[in-house]
């Protein structure tokens, strides 16, 4: 059975609705000191960005924060494997938002040779009990597997190949996934049996369907959280005081950036 898309007019409506509530949930992390890491993990082109997107489209950047990390550095590849991750972690107060995570070594580094076999199932031992240390610490730490069927990643790859501003999201690792599908089916299945526990569970998010993924996970993340209203204060504007004795210097002491906005109106002095 065909999953429906849920129609943009509602779709539109339901998103507002729950990035409200990550308002709210917001304010009472920051005023209770709590701690929250959301892990998004996935193959290419599964919708994980576009999601992080919309939860964080109107959340404080000072509260809510996306960890996005680079390749390891030379330096880095050195260190605990989790040593660079543990820093990225959530103070009092904080929601991180890791897009893609410490498990880059149980899917990409994995299945391209990036890291040895030692060091693969060094991984898939000490990752439940680093999740567990989180979790003891007071952590609320939440993990999502976005699943994206083969046809669809292919249209998602293709339709980047014509678009100027998204072309930068496919890269040659991105070309390489198409090759060695079931590969990285493979490293999933075994990473999930080691880490999906318990304690620190695998939430999966079918994301053939944009829409559909996006309101799923967010309202699943925030069923998750036993977040309340908090009470704000009220805010008064002031009242601007009487203009004294300021006089603004002119305009034209100013370098001002062109009026590139009125020439689009057609304003016919716009490059006067």
């Amino acid at each position: 059975m065909t999953t429906p898309k849920v129609p943009k007019d509602v779709y539109e409506a339901e998103l507002f609705r729950l990035q409200s509530e990550l308002v709210t949930l917001q304010e009472w992390v920051r005023s209770t000191g709590t701690r929250v890491a959301v892990v998004f993990e996935g193959r290419d082109a599964a919708g994980k960005g576009g999601t992080i997107k919309r939860i964080s489209e109107y959340l404080s950047p000072r509260v809510a924060r996306i960890a996005a990390l680079p390749a390891p550095t030379e330096r880095e590849r050195t260190e605990w494997y989790f040593q660079r991750y543990a820093a990225h972690l959530p103070a009092g107060g904080e929601i991180v938002l890791f897009d893609r995570s410490w498990y880059n070594r149980a899917g990409v580094e994995k299945v391209m040779g990036f890291c040895t076999p030692e060091e693969h199932a060094r991984f898939l031992q000490q990752a439940p009990v680093f999740e567990r240390m989180l979790i003891d610490d007071g952590i609320l730490l939440r993990k999502y597997w976005f699943s994206v069927s083969d046809k669809e990643q292919l249209r998602r790859f293709r339709s980047r190949l014509d678009d100027p501003v998204r072309r930068w999201k496919l890269s040659p690792m991105d070309l390489e996934s198409i090759a060695r599908w079931e590969d990285y089916s493979r490293a999933k299945d075994e990473m999930f049996a080691h880490t999906d526990t318990p304690d620190s569970p695998w939430y999966v998010v079918e994301s053939d369907i944009k829409r559909n993924a996006r309101l799923n996970m967010i309202a699943h993340l925030l069923s998750t959280i036993p977040y309340r209203e908090v009470k704000q204060q009220k805010v008064k504007l002031p009242k601007r005081p009487p203009a004294d004795d300021y006089e603004r210097p002119p305009r034209e002491l100013f370098t001002s950036v062109p009026d590139h906005a009125a020439r689009l109106a057609g304003d016919p002095e716009a490059d006067a």
